[in-house]
């Protein structure tokens, strides 16, 4: 089993006001996204104000910034503990948009707005797949007075080793009119390690700032370059060139100084850019395979000097990005609902990797954060995919086609769809349960479900069969597994494994019959009126049993053969989405009435057996009522749990309803499936 377990602004001031749909009812998100574009390029504060703590790897390891400002010869931390015998800078208000977060500090006389920005535009793949974040600052005076001002940023090599006894080496890209720093590993081993919480031990960070800015910027120790900052506000003459040491040794830090000397009412606005190149970053059956944005060549000194110029163009359209996701989702369900999805956002993509397959073909690799580390997990997929599916349906593509190409290889032997590809970043091969040897703790339902829900769910969008069609073999072989094993599912494992296993589980069964329903509609598409109709006459036939096998009174029971228990079935969400017309609406009522007569200070229980809850499932089961106020509550529980959560780390999907304390899990893609109401026609 596996381990027990949010507007954008543009390049003017007038663009960075906050704006209403800017503001979320979420008051204290337990970790707040900086730099998150995949696995190991993700960077976060545990801490409310950012100046109370380093800034961190998703897995709670250190991954060393320092950001300070000096006003009038005084000098503040704003970015880190690293200095604590400065003051901090007084932080006013905070903001986590879709692809950005915004603090405003308003201290000294002046307002600082610092601005992380990972641009995650659903319609470039090319962004998706980059490791790039900006760092934005914009200064005005508050007291019609003019302030002396400067910056300092630095950033460490804890960025590109796991474990900080490891040996790095620095140095200088020459790129025309951009200054760029670069740090990494001396061994540079790509690909050669795999795991769960873990950071990367290969590839380059660069730190990059445009020449026209006139920084000052230099390699040297942390404390030299602090200090020689707070002490002058400038930075040592020259770099070091004692390398390669450990990265503790003086922690080595690429550092920039970027003087705005008088600053008055009108705002001065600077930015830098963060980059990452893996070199490789996914081995798929042993092939090397490198993010998307370089399968046509492309290098680092590419992508850095297309993200420097495209700075202002891309801040304008994630402004624009950001306010039209964050008022469908208010208008859909509500400013908590709105307030949880532009949190989710970066966090999905941020456990996720899109990478070009040797044909070019665009493959996107989830991580199993924090619970086991495996890649292309089926079951971390279908609660992911919402998210996905809302945004863009080549996206879904990309991720059901690793899966596929498993499935169709001699070596899967099974009648059922395989639960994992590997270890992250290594896909070459299930390792969970019994892997590609025996069917010991496999998902065989599960997944071939899961499998079938979303193919569906793509050819529907494509308003055609072409990509189900590739897979025909596979898809036909699970429809056949599951007529067979679907109704009452033996004792296997779900998605929810933590649980344990369990026998005539109720919702697996009806994510096996909502499944050969999608089957059904797969064949239509396809020109298979036979196969469709025998599949839809089953799915109904399946689900009017369900509804007398597993009825106990006034609810619906955890198995079939467990009176007195209960559990979500929020599998059966797709029912309505697909408008598959499986399950009576004497069933919906029936289920969704029992279900708030268990709710809990902070969300609905996944099941009897536990007072614990996963947010996802809770939104699919929310998205199944039929009144508003319904889905609203849920979210505002949701909410709640988040402000109120003891645990500082990012969005966790497996926690207590009574306490708010975190059971399991962090930082993973499931949260993409909040995206499910987002689904609704």
């Amino acid at each position: 089993m596996k381990e027990i377990l949010l507007t954008i602004i543009a390049l003017y001031w007038s663009f960075t006001s906050p704006s209403a749909f800017a503001q979320g009812t979420i008051t204290r998100p337990p970790a707040i996204p900086l730099m998150t574009a995949d696995p190991y390029f993700s960077v976060w504060s545990f801490a409310g104000n950012p100046a109370n703590d380093y800034t961190r790897h998703w897995t709670g390891k250190t991954i060393g910034m320092c950001l300070m400002i000096k006003i009038d010869g005084k000098t503040y931390r704003v970015v880190g503990k690293n200095e604590n015998s400065l003051p901090a800078l007084a932080l006013k208000q905070t903001t986590v948009n879709p692809t950005q977060t915004i603090y405003v500090f308003d201290d000294a006389g002046i307002e600082l707005r610092l601005i992380f920005t990972t641009p995650l535009l659903p319609d470039s793949l090319d962004l998706i797949s980059e490791d790039a974040s900006y760092i934005t600052w914009q200064v005005h005076s508050t007291d019609n007075m003019e302030h002396q001002v400067s910056l300092y940023f630095d950033g460490d090599a804890e960025f590109c080793v796991d474990n900080p006894n490891r040996r790095v080496e620095w140095g200088r890209l020459d790129l025309p009119g951009i200054e760029v720093m670069k740090m990494g590993a001396q061994r540079q081993d790509v690909l050669g390690e795999t795991g769960d919480r873990v950071k990367i031990n290969w590839g380059y960070v660069y730190y990059c700032s445009p020449t026209d800015q006139h920084p000052e910027s230099a390699i040297v120790p942390a404390d030299e370059a602090r200090e020689s900052f707070m002490n002058d506000g400038k930075l040592p003459a020259a770099d070091d060139f004692d390398m390669p040491v450990q990265a503790d040794d003086g922690w080595p830090v690429c550092s920039y100084v970027l003087n705005l000397r008088n600053v008055g009412s009108q705002p001065v606005e600077r930015f830098m850019l963060v980059a990452y190149d893996e070199i490789y970053s996914i081995e798929f059956f042993h092939r090397e395979l490198a993010a998307y944005w370089k399968r046509k060549g492309a290098t680092i000194s590419d992508l850095i000097r297309d993200r420097i110029a495209d700075y202002g163009p891309l801040m304008s359209e994630c402004k624009s990005f950001d306010s039209r996701l964050v008022s469908a989702a208010a208008a859909k369900g509500g400013k908590d609902y709105a307030s949880l999805c532009a949190l989710a956002y970066r966090q999905t993509f941020a456990a996720t990797k899109l990478v070009a397959n040797v044909d070019d073909k665009p493959m996107l690799f989830t991580k199993e954060n924090s619970s086991n580390g495996c890649i292309a997990t089926v079951d971390v997929i279908y609660p992911t995919a919402p998210f996905f599916i809302y945004l863009n349906n080549d996206l879904v593509k990309a991720l059901l086609r690793p899966v596929f190409e498993y499935s169709e290889m001699p070596r899967w032997k099974f009648p059922f769809a395989p639960h994992d590809l590997g270890t992250y970043p290594k896909a070459n091969g299930q390792v969970y349960g019994g892997g590609e040897k025996s069917e010991v703790d496999q998902m065989p339902v599960e997944e071939s479900g899961n499998m079938i829900i979303l193919t569906y769910a793509v050819c529907r969008a494509d308003h055609n069969a072409s990509f189900a069609e590739n897979y025909w073999s596979s898809l036909q072989k699970w429809a056949d597994y599951l007529k067979k094993e679907g109704l009452d599912p033996a004792n296997q494992l779900c998605t929810d494994d933590f649980t344990g296993h369990l026998a005539h589980n109720a919702n697996l069964s009806v994510k096996a019959i909502v499944a050969l329903g999608c089957f059904s509609k797969i064949c239509e598409m396809a020109g298979k009126p036979e196969e469709a109709r025998t599949f839809g006459e089953l799915a109904k036939e399946y689900a009017k049993k369900w509804a007398v096998m597993d009825l106990d009174g006034d609810h619906y029971k955890l198995a079939f053969d467990k009176p007195g228990t209960w559990s979500m079935k929020y599998n059966m969400v797709w029912d309505k989405i697909f408008k598959l017309d499986l399950f009576s609406p004497d069933v919906y009522r029936t289920e969704l009435a029992y279900y708030k007569t268990k709710l809990n200070e902070y969300g609905l229980p996944l099941d009897s057996r536990a007072t614990f809850t996963k947010p996802e499932w809770e939104t699919w089961v929310a998205t199944m009522y039929p009144d508003r106020a319904d889905f609203e509550l849920y979210m505002h529980k949701m909410v709640e749990y988040l402000d109120n959560t003891p645990d500082r780390v990012p969005f966790s999907d497996l926690y207590d309803t009574k306490t708010a304390k975190q059971v399991l899990f962090q930082a993973r893609s499931v949260v993409g499936g909040i995206f499910m109401k987002m689904l609704e026609k």
